[in-house]
């Protein structure tokens, strides 16, 4: 039997730190500070990366224009969002994001419904995916921007590294199973409450702040409708994104 992975959580122990002959295939970086890293002569082949990319050199060239480039022909959606500035454009925006949605909802219901549960290389499923964007509306809409004290539905969930209890003083359950059937009704319901917002949004609305953070723990400072509606935007472009490329991998037929 093999030896046990060893796990190392919210440490600065490697900060600085030189790794010299290591043996790291098959680890995994999750939510790690990694500015600054220098990989010299290493083997880098099947390897994955996600995140905040920029100033990435390999084999000393900068290759995160050319994966930004890639994005956003994959995804307009992402070039549309860069450009939104007045309340029209915000509008239009949501309106984008409302289809792309209808249309991977759709394509997800074809799968059965265990399937949408299933995590693909331990990121969030096509559910919790969903429950997220339930919270981030929530945190940064019905709170931030209409000032409810306590807007967070039970089946949210909250960023990962949020901790568990502080979520579970807000309502939300870190633990719950909801259905994908729980998880869209009340998808739906968040979805028309920015519908609603952008609807009548003006200029001068865009402009108004809140001084009510999205949830406890967050930063302590105002927040004007446009931030928080970028926020959103940003996080269903960028979350569909996910959930598209793990759709891919669920509808595959299985190899023996």
């Amino acid at each position: 039997m093999g030896r046990m992975a060893e796990e190392y959580s919210d440490t600065d122990k490697f900060r600085g730190a030189r790794f010299t002959g290591l043996d790291m295939s098959g680890a995994t970086f999750r939510d790690c500070d990694l500015r600054g890293v220098k990989i010299v002569d290493a083997w880098l082949t099947d390897v994955s990366l996600s995140g905040l990319i920029g100033n990435l050199r390999v084999n000393d060239v900068d290759v995160a224009p050319m994966v930004e480039a890639e994005l956003d022909r994959q995804h307009p959606e992402r070039v549309q969002l860069r450009a939104v500035v007045s309340a029209e454009d915000h509008r239009a925006m949501w309106a984008t994001i409302e289809r792309l949605w209808s249309e991977t909802v759709e394509r997800a219901r074809r799968l059965p419904e265990p399937r949408l549960h299933e995590r693909v290389d331990d990121e969030w499923s096509f559910a919790e995916t969903l429950r997220h964007l339930v919270f981030c509306t929530d945190a940064w809409i019905a709170r931030s921007v209409l000032g409810h004290e306590r807007p967070y539905s039970w089946l949210g969930l909250t960023y990962s590294s949020y901790p568990a209890d502080q979520a579970r003083t807000l309502g939300v359950d870190p633990d719950a199973a909801p259905t994908v059937d729980e998880v869209l009704e009340v998808r739906a319901e968040r979805m028309a409450m920015v519908r609603g917002i952008v609807a009548d949004l003006t200029e001068a609305g865009l402009e108004q702040s809140s001084d009510l953070p999205p949830a406890p723990g967050y930063p302590d400072e105002s927040r004007t409708v446009r931030r928080c509606l970028r926020v959103v935007m940003g996080e269903e472009c960028e979350h569909r994104r996910y959930a598209v490329r793990d759709l891919a991998v669920l509808e595959a037929p299985a190899t023996s």
